[in-house]
């Protein structure tokens, strides 16, 4: 009976546990990549995803949701999270983001921001600003470019940045996303120069993106290792092989 004891236990340690991270949706795309990479040091452990906006995932962990590890598109979130007691330590960028246009139609880019003023745009996908950071960063473009006003009656907002991609390709007729989403498998037919071009950085603030190690987290060593392996070289490669810049 003592044996049998012991070999269940070492049978546990053996399979590892479950890290469950509040993502955010423009991480989604980039995931994959880094969870085959930190299974191959860490293959017994389940990495278990819930994607969302920042903003939504940041009121999930405050209402008690059993998340170990929050990487948010931006420092507000989980520096608030932190402020209140909810975190281990003060959060660390990760990687920074950009934003792009996005259009299942061919367009001439080399208008740049000024081309969602053309007639033959009549819906333009933007995340929500008030939860997805992508959303305010593509706000503050709009803005600083001056045309917010003239634009707003075309914006269609989606909820994350993953809906958002969803919409400028299928819905609307451009959108403003997250870098980081065109550079996943299923969007490879989207070619740069004419379905997609990067908004000019100077319209928008650094989207630094935080992450936060919670106080809830019943698996911390685990987690930890993940955090961990998110600011190594390996982890900061994906980060750029999918549009990010790295701190």
């Amino acid at each position: 009976m003592r044996l049998a004891v012991i070999v269940l236990v070492m049978m546990g340690v053996l399979q590892g546990g479950t890290v469950r991270i509040a993502l955010a949706a423009n991480v989604s795309y980039a995931m994959p990549s880094l969870k085959a990479v930190f299974a191959k040091h860490h293959p017994d452990t389940n990495i278990q995803i819930t994607v969302g906006g920042s903003g939504k995932l940041a009121t999930q962990i405050r209402s008690g949701a059993p998340y170990d590890l929050f990487l948010s598109a931006n420092m507000a979130y989980p520096q608030a999270l932190f402020d209140a007691g909810l975190a281990t330590e003060k959060p660390v960028v990760y990687a920074q983001g950009a934003l792009a246009y996005l259009s299942n139609t061919p367009r001439d880019f080399s208008k740049g921001i000024k081309l969602l003023l053309s007639p033959a745009i009549h819906t333009i996908a933007v995340a929500n600003p008030k939860t997805a950071p992508y959303g305010k960063a593509a706000f503050e473009a709009l803005e600083k470019a001056g045309l917010l006003t003239r634009l707003r009656p075309k914006l269609v907002f989606g909820e994350s940045i993953a809906q958002t991609v969803a919409y400028a390709t299928h819905a609307a007729d451009i959108g403003l996303v997250a870098k980081s989403a065109l550079f996943a498998p299923q969007m490879q037919h989207y070619k740069q120069g004419t379905h997609w071009a990067d908004v000019d950085p100077a319209l928008y603030g650094p989207i630094d993106q935080g992450m936060i190690l919670l106080k809830s987290s019943t698996n911390k060593p685990e987690a930890k290792a993940f955090y961990d392996f998110l600011l190594r070289q390996k982890a900061r490669d994906i980060f750029i092989r999918f549009g990010y810049r790295v701190p």
